[in-house]
């Protein structure tokens, strides 16, 4: 995994009138930049890995492998042979994704062409991501994987039981092995081969095939049945701890046109607070603060406005839950909520819960807690001078915006499953996804008989830009995925165009058809017993989530056939 590094981003200067800043930061703008750094970092990295691959000779690796395995077997004689004939003239072939062999290899193998603008430096991306991954421990190097191998052979099918006897060798079993005539000048056949074998002896193999002359070149092409270039997301709510990378961070003492930036004393709450977030481990219970009267001030300003409009413009659903967060006193005028009583309110209606976060965390971060039915929330409040506007998300703007229609069932659901939709998803779609997060949860409009109502946090939190959503001045537009995703966000003034949904479970369908359709090569669920994600991967699993389902289906049906029983 690449670690993503922090960004800054400069931003203009802020404009408090009406409640809303000059410029906003958002998931989308910093989706943007991460893609871009994360592309660098990769380039970098390989680079790196490349250079040092070789700095070594290839002899020293050639003994290396001999060495190591010749301890735990004799490597058969003719192995030896094909170890130790060496071809400088090496090709690297691009990386292919497979799921499982295609049904026409020639469709997809790399074209002679593609590897003329390809060369060996030692290590392909490929093998890189899979050294990594065996770095990471003893248990992950000699963790068995399964890997397909294209190897080209240039003297014919003759070369396959070298190929065979080296798998062999390496402790590896071979679980499918198909051929086809090359396309490749100087190539006669390509077979594609999978095996099962070690990480460690993996690369060893590779590396041992491409010294013989019979060979035109060998890749490496896919780990488990996934695509090894497929991000690492977390499978357990525990791995959220590694998931809290900040594109900004202590954002006062960063940006001279922050509102608390000449402020010490805010400068120096805003540090304390984030050092508790960045001190939580999953399970620790919620660290309390304790608010400053200005910090309770603040809130209290924000709470009345917030009370005032949200009986004519808010969605039912947002009034319901808020009621019920009086009727319990946590939403009091006087003081801010803690997120752990928060968290219990939340957890008790829909299963949510929250994760104190230092500040805004990447898009790829952010996206994956909600998979968990994790928000991730500040704790920080913004700066007494701007109550009705903060440049960064805040914990009014968590509490007043998001708090409500998270402990919706409905709208409760369409939160995980864009959290789920982003777990192991291309950088690209990251910012789609972000996109329409924004469009919806953050600036999110839905129909009420013949009205329109706001369900968008940042409307919700921002009074300004409330009343002109609701007004006739902007687009609105049907929600629609495909189009949503890609529509160019305003992130300096007002949004010209805002997307209406017919309901949370229109919403819900229309963005269940519109995932189907991204190019992640496996599917994923939250399986509530286990508490964990599960990759559907496999036919045990898919048989086991069958079996669920049909059980689930069996009570349904009990429970329509009783409820037609008639009275006695």
């Amino acid at each position: 995994m690449i670690n993503k590094q922090l960004i800054y981003l400069l931003t203009s200067r802020y404009s408090f009138q009406n409640g809303y800043p000059s410029r906003r930061r958002s998931l989308v703008d910093d989706a943007r930049f991460e893609t871009i750094v994360v592309k660098q970092t990769k380039q970098t990295v390989l680079d790196e890995a490349r250079a040092k691959a070789n700095d070594s000779s290839l002899e020293c690796t050639i003994l290396q492998a001999q060495e190591q395995h010749q301890q735990e077997d004799k490597i058969p004689q003719e192995v030896q042979q094909t170890v130790e004939d060496q071809d400088n003239d090496e090709e690297e072939i691009r990386m292919v994704a497979v799921d499982e062999l295609p049904q026409k290899p020639q469709e997809h193998l790399p074209s002679a062409d593609d590897e003329e603008k390809e060369t060996d430096a030692g290590l392909t991306e490929e093998e890189v991501v899979l050294q990594n991954a065996a770095s990471e421990s003893p248990e992950a190097e000699k963790e068995v994987v399964r890997a397909a191998v294209v190897v080209r052979l240039r003297d014919g099918m003759g070369s396959l039981g070298r190929i065979l006897k080296a798998v062999e060798a390496y402790h590896g079993t071979v679980v499918h092995l198909e051929s086809r005539q090359s396309r490749s000048e100087g190539v006669l056949f390509d077979v594609l081969v999978k095996v099962d074998m070690a990480r460690s002896n993996l690369l060893q193999l590779i590396r041992s095939l491409r010294q013989t002359q019979s060979f035109g070149s060998v890749s490496l092409l896919s780990e488990n049945n996934v695509n090894v270039k497929a991000p690492w997301f977390p499978k357990h709510a525990s791995e959220l701890d590694n998931c809290n990378h900040l594109m900004t961070k202590y954002e006062p003492d960063l940006d001279m046109n922050h509102p608390g930036f000449a402020d010490q004393v805010y400068r120096a709450r805003r540090k304390e607070i984030a050092e508790i977030a960045f001190a939580y481990r999953y399970g620790d219970p919620i660290p309390h603060i304790d608010y400053t009267e200005t910090e309770n001030k603040t809130w209290s300003a924000v709470f009345a406005r917030v009370k005032e409009l949200m009986v004519k413009h808010a969605c039912s659903e947002y009034i319901a839950v808020f009621k019920k967060l009086e009727d319990e006193k946590i939403f009091v005028n006087e003081r801010l909520p803690q997120l752990q009583e928060m968290s219990d309110f939340l957890r008790k209606n829909t299963g949510f819960t929250l994760r104190p976060a230092a500040g805004l965390l990447t898009a790829r971060d952010f996206l994956a807690s909600l998979a968990f039915r994790i928000f991730q929330s500040t704790q920080y409040v913004r700066h007494i001078n701007s109550p009705y506007h903060t440049p960064e998300p805040d914990c009014i703007h968590e509490l007043l915006g998001h708090m409500p229609l998270l402990a919706d069932p409905s709208f409760a659901q369409f939160s995980q499953e864009i959290g789920l939709a982003s777990l192991g998803a291309s950088d690209e779609e990251i910012e789609k996804l972000s996109t329409v997060y924004w469009f919806t949860v953050e600036f999110g409009l839905c129909k009420e008989k013949d009205e329109v109502k706001a369900y968008g946090a940042g409307l919700l939190s921002a009074y300004g830009e409330l009343l002109h959503a609701i007004s006739d001045k902007p687009e609105h537009r049907p929600f629609e995925p495909a189009s949503t995703a890609v529509q160019p966000y305003q992130d300096q003034e007002y949004q010209p165009i805002y997307y209406v949904a017919e309901s949370f479970e229109d919403a819900k369908e229309k963005f269940r058809r519109w995932v189907s359709t991204m190019s992640r090569p496996f599917e994923v669920r939250f399986n509530p017993h286990t508490e964990r994600v599960e990759v559907l991967d496999s036919v045990d699993k898919l048989e086991t989530l069958v079996s669920q389902l049909n059980t689930e289906v069996l009570h349904l049906t009990n429970a329509i056939a009783k409820l037609k029983q008639p009275f006695c």
